[in-house]
């Protein structure tokens, strides 16, 4: 005989075998409920039932016997209950109404909206989202959000209409393949248009706030895919008056520094999701990009006048102004610009390849005063495929890319002689400093092509307030402490070449020079007219006075000659421009590696 026994105290609320039944291993004989809660009592041996000691009701207390059963079993025994082999043979309803909720949740439960989008050569988040995060990595967070507006609609329509508060937000890792775990993990928060036009909803609000509290803990990157058109008015559900108590602008600003900040804009994107946008660190935007501070609404609102969505700070307006850092076709290349981008920030990569260290020495003509296409230079200088330009159209005196050396990541900034003969102007100089903190934000070595008469002059530079936009880089300079390795191409005259090489000549780890270099307090045709002007004027014609002048500029020129500067050690070496690479490589080596940070290295990371 094998007794059944309660394992607690309480009372039978069902009884699910009678004499006579065969019971299997783990088949449930009664159940048993206290404090609140259901206890299955359940056999412990293939059996027939010999006797059923409790009914339903009865209060039972600790190891009382519930029932008796005989072992073994008979075939032609009735009412045997089914073997119990760990599954169940219907879907639980809990589950079912689960899953049924979680496909509401995704692309294809809304066919009509994806329909419409790819109808616009657009993709909808979720596609972007899985094209960025490598495959199966990303968890979402707050999936099963929906807008706050149970007073104007019902719940079906919400769920259907929209979901996830038209927010989709969670963590990923992009680049897996690359680098290790610890290195491509990644926060993802993006707008979904299809769900009220992305607007800023109260509960994505939440989300938001929820995610961004996360990020700041674990110091994650994060992409945020912007398009929407800003706060959402219709919410219902909310408390308050205005919303601006909401914490998210400032928690997401909180971020700026603390790791990589990426933004893509596609589409509209208006008033407060362009102001998240604009905090990041890097904004990557599509040919059919909008971006503005008010939407058509609130510039009518504002008394303004009509204007349609698409006269509002269109891709061209917005490369050339600054806003756009790199501008692309689509949302593809901008997640393919944002994976490239993010990988400077992951590491070194083992596999990389380079152009002949030869070619590097026919890029600057002989003669002095031809301009050349300093691009060119960058990319034989640095690995094949790894060059990635910020701010292209914007301050173009000076070009600022991420890019690889051996697989190293570094900035590389550089004079464009195309432009004003390479002097920098306002422009070129906030471009300039910017990407100065955004590689000393995340300890990225500075290599500072020079090649520039200085800062530009005259009373029309002086309106755009250059007196600060140029101390501003010997300000930020001074405040970075990455390795700062500067070579001198060409010319290297007055503060503007002491700003491109962080101040001072002296100021940095190296600063070395191409044979081409030439040197000065001024551009040197300058100095001679106004250091030997009376020399000059008393010559007896304007022959006279040219050959005077000629022969005066082609002393200046010997006396500023890289290897006269380096005679003084005014620079600290002239080098074959075919060993530029393996002397850059060289000095980065030596230069200890930073400390693994806790927390932000700089405050921020000025959005201008």
């Amino acid at each position: 005989m094998e007794p059944v026994v309660s394992p607690l105290t309480g009372t039978v609320v069902a009884v699910n075998v009678k004499a006579g039944d065969i019971v299997y291993v783990g088949s449930e004989v009664v159940v048993v409920e206290s404090m609140k809660m259901e206890h299955p009592v359940l056999a412990k041996v293939q059996a027939i039932v010999g006797q059923v000691m409790v009914a339903v009701g009865d209060s039972i207390v600790n190891d009382q016997i519930l029932a008796i059963l005989t072992p073994g079993s008979s075939s032609d025994q009735g009412g045997a209950q089914t073997p119990f082999d760990g599954s169940a043979e219907t879907p639980r309803m809990d589950l079912l109404g689960y899953r049924l909720r979680r496909q509401r949740t995704t692309d294809e439960a809304r066919p009509d909206a994806v329909r419409r989008r790819h109808e616009r050569n657009q993709r909808t988040i979720r596609e972007n989202i899985a094209d960025l995060c490598d495959d199966g990595s990303f968890v979402e967070y707050g999936a099963f959000a929906i807008a706050a507006q149970r007073q104007r609609r019902s719940i079906d329509e919400l769920i259907d209409r929209t979901p996830g508060d038209g927010l989709i937000s969670g963590f990923g890792t992009v680049n897996g393949g690359n680098f290790d775990l610890q290195r491509s993990r990644c926060a993802v928060v993006g707008y979904d248009y299809t769900v009220l036009a992305g607007t800023q909803g109260f509960i994505n609000h939440r989300k938001k706030d929820r995610l961004f509290a996360i990020i700041e803990k674990l110091r994650l990157p994060v992409v945020l895919f912007a398009e929407g058109g800003g706060g959402r008015p219709g919410d219902t559900d909310a408390t308050g008056v205005a919303g601006l108590d909401v914490m998210s602008f400032a928690s997401f600003a909180r971020l700026s520094g603390l790791a990589p900040t990426i933004g893509i804009a596609s589409g509209y994107c208006f008033a407060g999701n362009a102001a998240l946008l604009g905090s990041c660190d890097v904004i990557i935007a599509t040919e059919n990009s909008n971006i503005g501070m008010a939407g058509p609404a609130m510039i009518e609102g504002g008394g303004l006048g009509v204007v349609s969505p698409t006269e509002i700070g269109p891709i061209g307006i917005q490369s050339e102004n600054g806003v756009v850092d790199i501008r692309v076709a689509d949302e593809a290349a901008a997640v393919s610009a944002a994976k490239k981008y993010l990988a400077f920030f992951q590491g070194s990569t083992p596999n990389w390849q380079r152009r002949s260290d030869d070619s590097l020495r026919s890029l600057i003509p002989q003669q002095r005063s031809r301009i050349y296409d300093i691009r060119s230079v960058i990319t034989h200088l640095a690995d094949i495929e790894s060059v990635l330009e910020l701010r292209a159209q914007f301050g173009v005196g000076i070009v600022t890319v991420l890019a690889r050396l051996e697989g190293r990541p570094v900035g590389i900034m550089a004079n464009n002689p195309a432009h004003l003969g390479g002097a920098i102007d306002s422009d070129a100089a906030d471009k300039a400093s910017r990407f100065i903190q955004l590689c000393d934000a995340y300890d990225l070595p500075i290599i500072s092509l020079c090649d520039t008469p200085g800062f530009m002059v005259g009373p029309d530079a002086e309106r755009s307030a250059q007196v600060r936009h140029f101390s501003r880089l010997f300000v930020t300079a001074a405040s970075a402490d990455v390795p700062w390795l500067t070579v001198v191409l060409r010319k290297g005259y007055g503060l503007g070449a002491q700003a491109m090489a962080g101040g001072s000549f002296h100021a940095t780890e190296l600063i070395v020079a191409w044979p081409t270099g030439e040197f000065g307090g001024m551009g040197l045709e300058g100095a001679v007219k106004l250091g030997f002007k009376r020399e000059l004027d008393s010559t007896a014609s304007l022959e006279e006075r040219a050959i005077l002048e000629a022969k005066l500029v082609a002393d200046a020129y010997q006396r500023g000659g890289a290897l006269n500067m380096a005679s003084h050690v005014e620079i600290d070496d002239v080098i074959d421009p075919a060993d530029t690479r393996h002397r850059l490589i060289s000095t980065l080596n030596i230069c200890p590696t930073p400390p693994p940070r806790i927390g932000k290295k700089r405050p921020m990371i000025d959005t201008w």
